[in-house]
């Protein structure tokens, strides 16, 4: 019975084991991959296909139902954080996935997740539940129209030309935020304001639907909206604004003909506003060339006002030129033949015809440059209007060779020279061919092979003034042009040679040749005999300052400086130059040019051109401007072509400075004897020279008063002086001015002593001149003094455009009293008479010395006789005086003429000094009386020669005619 019980047991529980393994016995089964959409505003899931969960063990319970799903991070990893599936009946194993949270479309539109199924198991406790496969789950967001469109700019501006259509003048555009392309995109745009002429279409381009006119309406304002394509409107509307512009005219705006300049301003721009309109014509390489004319002063440009000889000592040159074309002279009397032109820089232009003017340098003259160590300079202008044709009195062999020679096709010589060297014999021309420039160089005539240098040079045939110089130091070459280094193509010359004939020989403006062969050279000795030949290659041009300094090379930074021009175009800010700008100067700085490919980079390129003068004083009056524009478009047909701007720009007249001379009184007196010292007495001892501008000062306190002058002290740069004696010139026997010669050559001024004037010439400070004119002096000879003498002082600068006052000074001679009887002065005096003065002197003007030196104190006795006699001879010569006038009324018109010719002289007031003034009252009386005295004392010189008196007369006419008249010497 236990048996059977416990076979009942086992047989039990191997039926339940069999029972419950076969229960649940299959996983549940789901699809592998699932799509899913989602609304913004919904958190249901809608799955292709529908989410069921299939179990083979149904329709068992528990075994056959599904009791949940699962959802595992997919590769975004944002499952399980924002979606989960639930069973909606487990019996067919349906499910729904859902979102725990809203969801936003536009921060994240797809999620990615995995997602698995459970059974029950076999009970309800899920014991042996099984799983399903991972399936894919992919869902989308569904875009909700949330969001209105939103203008990019809230104002959108445009100009326009009138009188066209146009298909675009502006875009206007609005975005929407929203996710979806339905609900993101515009859909149309839309003219909110009626009544205007323009249109706007989907994609946001508004054009004109009539040609707008500016006279009508300038200015166009508008609103636009936007809709998306869910016909949401934007959040706010668009404000557009249109211009209408004047008809577009290409070419440059802004162009001021007249252009003022005032000196001293430094530098200038010349077209502050100028821009260039191409009226929306592409472009794409723009050339501007701007040139300014300067030909027409001086020699071609502004340069220094001084002198050749004062600018070459102002800028360091060395010194030891010796000049080939001095003005004529008697000893310089080879130029004075040529014809000569007026320049105004006041240097003198020699002519040359190419025929019969030519200067031949005589042989001592060109003996002082000889050697191959020299530097030649010169101002050339070829041709030009104002050569003058050759003379027609030239008919001889010689010119008609001349002329046919120095045509345009042949070699014209400007300088031609044969030297002298210690024991040899060299030669050099230089010459012009076309518009080219050789210098023919032979270093031995004897020996070595000639040379030739040659350079290619526009300035030579342009028909404008340039300076050359030309250094050579054989076989080195230096050529400026305007202070500009050019390098020469060297060539030996294998073609015919001249035979210059061996002795000493320069000629200015053509060529000496040789007619016969030349004889041989034995022994470097000159044949005897003069050689015959002919003036061959005739220069025709204009020559000026040609010079010549042997030695070394001029330094290239004093070329620059002799010879540059102060006045030309230059360009503002090279830093604000933009990219793919080009600026280009030629070396005179009379040409500029603009290159660029930027329409805006090239106006303000333009506005940047400036005109600079260095000069304080420039040269006043015109330059005419031109401006010349080349365009490059890509279509070449229709490309804009711009004509030629012409204006000018004025050179204001420059403040005149005003030199003014002081420190020295109207009167100098000194004793007799000083003047009669080896050194004489110095005449201007505390001169003092100020030179300065007054110029007008507006201000806002003196505008109502018309405004001020105001003087500011500048340096300045004297170039000349003069002291010169009024009335009749010095007498060299007699009387001379001295000057301390030391001091002139330290400072490298020159003099000129004559007896009509000294003039002292030469740049230099004005601390300079005032030193120099300080040691002038006035030196007597023995027993010559006289009673007064008058010299005026003058200065200048710039090559004597400005001037100073006349400073006039009377020189007054003291004579002490024993001296005054002797005879060799009242033969003075009496001379001093037959020249009278035009001014009398005056007690009160002098400037006496100690009146106790050089003069005799005389006793009341000495007075009394001195007056007693005076008196005594004052009524002697008053009657012979009257009888002399009666006769003179009987003789007619002549005797009135003379008589009116006469003069009265009162100068001898102030050569009796009296220094007590105890004896005043005395001296008084006396002066009463002399002043008849004197014209008594004439009359009487006058009647012992009348055959000399119509002579007399006449010399004092001219010595009138003298005074008034005051020419400049220098």
């Amino acid at each position: 019975m236990d048996r059977m019980n416990f076979l009942s047991f086992l047989l039990l529980c191997l039926t339940s084991v069999a029972n419950s393994n076969k229960a649940n016995k299959h996983k549940p089964w789901i699809e592998t991959e699932y799509q899913g959409i989602v609304m913004e505003n919904d958190n249901t899931v809608l799955l292709s296909p529908p989410l069921f969960a299939l179990d083979k063990d149904a329709p068992l319970h528990y075994a056959g139902e599904i009791c949940g799903f699962r959802v595992h991070n997919g590769p975004s990893g944002s499952g399980t954080a924002q979606f989960e599936a639930v069973v909606l009946d487990r019996s067919t194993g349906e499910g729904l996935v859902r979102s725990k949270e809203p969801l936003d479309c536009e921060s994240q539109r797809e999620h990615s997740f995995t997602i698995q199924a459970y059974d029950c198991g076999e009970g309800p406790d899920g014991v042996n539940s099984k799983k399903s496969h991972k399936a894919t789950v992919h869902v989308r967001v569904n875009d909700v129209n949330e969001f209105s469109p939103v203008f990019v700019e809230r104002r959108y501006e445009a100009s326009v030309p009138e009188g066209r259509l146009f298909d675009r003048i502006v875009r206007v555009e609005a975005l929407d935020a929203d996710c979806s392309p339905q609900y993101s995109q515009i859909c149309f745009y839309d003219i909110i304001t009626p009544n205007v002429p323009f249109a706007i279409d989907n994609d946001g381009n508004i054009k004109n639907t009539e040609p707008l006119d500016s006279k009508r309406q300038r200015v166009f304002t508008f609103w636009v909206t936007a809709f998306d394509c869910g016909k949401n409107r934007a959040q706010a509307d668009a404000q557009v604004v249109v211009t209408v512009k004047p008809s577009c005219k290409p070419g440059w705006n802004g162009w001021t003909k007249r252009v003022e300049y005032t000196p001293g301003s430094g530098s200038v721009p010349l077209f502050p506003s100028l821009h260039l309109e191409t009226c929306e014509e592409t472009v794409w390489n723009i050339q501007a060339t701007v040139e300014l004319q300067t030909g027409h002063i001086g020699k071609g440009c502004d340069r220094d006002s001084y002198s050749d000889r004062s600018v070459r000592r102002l800028c360091g040159a060395v010194r030891g030129e010796v000049d080939l074309l001095p003005p004529p002279s008697p000893a310089a009397n080879w130029t004075s033949s040529l014809p000569t032109l007026p320049s105004s820089d006041s240097s003198l232009v020699f002519s040359f015809n190419g025929s019969a003017h030519v200067a031949a340098v005589p042989d001592s003259v060109a003996a002082t440059v000889s050697g191959d160590h020299f530097t030649l300079q010169l101002w050339m202008r070829r041709g030009g209007a104002n050569i003058q044709p050759a003379s027609s009195s030239s008919s001889s062999s010689s010119s008609t060779t001349g002329q046919t020679r120095g045509s345009h096709k042949e070699e014209e010589t400007i300088v031609c020279s044969t030297v002298r060297n210690e024991d040899s014999f060299s030669h050099y021309s230089l010459s012009v061919h076309g518009c080219r420039l050789s210098l023919f160089y032979w270093p031995d005539v004897s020996a070595a092979r000639p040379v030739k240098f040659l350079w290619k040079l526009e300035q030579v045939c342009d028909s404008e003034w340039h300076h050359l110089s030309l250094s050579v130091q054989f076989p080195s070459v230096t050529l400026y042009v305007d202070g500009v280094t050019f390098d020469p193509a060297l060539i030996h010359d294998n073609g015919a040679i001249p035979n210059p004939a061996p002795r000493q020989r320069m000629v200015i403006g053509a060529c000496w040749e040789t007619e016969e062969k030349p004889k041989e050279i034995s022994n470097n000795t000159i044949p005897e005999g003069k050689d015959s030949g002919r003036y061959v290659g005739g220069y025709r041009g204009l020559l000026s300052g040609v010079t010549v300094r042997p030695g070394s090379v001029e330094p290239h930074s004093v070329v620059e400086c002799l010879y540059a021009c102060r006045e030309g175009l230059d360009f503002g800010d090279l830093e604000t130059l933009g990219s793919g700008m080009k600026v280009h100067v030629n070396p005179s700085q009379s040409v500029l040019v603009l290159e660029g490919d930027d329409i805006e980079s090239f106006n303000r390129a333009v506005q940047q051109v400036t005109y600079r003068n260095s000069l304080r004083f420039a040269t006043p009056g015109v330059r005419p401007l031109k401006l010349t524009t080349s365009l490059r478009c890509f279509n070449e047909e229709s490309c804009l072509s711009l004509k030629q701007l012409d204006g000018y720009l004025v050179v204001l007249q420059p403040d005149a400075p005003q030199i003014s001379l002081s420190g020295v009184g109207p009167h100098l007196a000194r004793p007799a004897p000083e003047f009669e010292g080896p050194r004489g007495v110095p005449l201007f001892p505390e001169l003092r020279i100020v030179c300065s501008l007054s110029h007008a000062v507006n201000t806002a306190a003196q505008v109502m008063e018309g405004g001020a002058l105001m003087s500011d002290a500048v340096a300045h740069t004297l170039d000349g002086c003069e002291v010169q004696p009024l009335g009749e010139e010095l007498n060299p026997e007699r009387e001379e001015l001295l000057v301390d010669m030391e001091v002139l050559r330290e400072r490298g001024l020159e003099i000129i002593n004559t007896t009509a004037y000294i003039a002292i010439t030469g740049a230099e400070s004005i601390s300079v001149y005032e030193d120099v004119l300080r040691s002038v002096r006035y030196r007597l000879a023995k027993g010559s003094a006289r009673f007064e003498r008058r010299f005026r002082l003058s200065c200048s600068e710039m090559n004597g455009r400005y001037t100073s006052n006349e400073l006039t000074l009377e020189v007054n001679f003291l004579h002490s009293l024993d001296s005054l009887y002797h005879p060799s002065h009242l033969l003075a005096s009496q001379q001093q008479f037959l020249h009278p003065s035009q001014h009398s002197g005056e007690l009160s003007g002098h400037s006496l010395p100690n009146p106790h030196r050089n003069s005799v104190v005389p006793g009341a006795a000495t007075v009394i006789i001195m007056v007693c006699v005076g008196f005594l001879v004052v009524m002697v010569i008053l009657g012979v005086f009257r009888i002399r006038s009666i006769h003179r009324r009987g003789e007619g018109a002549r005797g009135g003429a003379k008589e009116g010719n006469s003069q009265w002289d009162d100068s001898a007031l102030t050569i009796i000094v009296n220094p007590m003034e105890s004896y005043e009252s005395r001296m008084g009386i006396a002066a009463d009386t002399e002043g008849e005295g004197e014209e008594e004392e004439e009359e009487e010189e006058t009647t012992d020669s009348p055959d000399d008196t119509t002579g007399d007369d006449q010399r004092i006419i001219a010595k009138k005619d003298g005074r008034d008249a005051n020419p400049r010497h220098y």
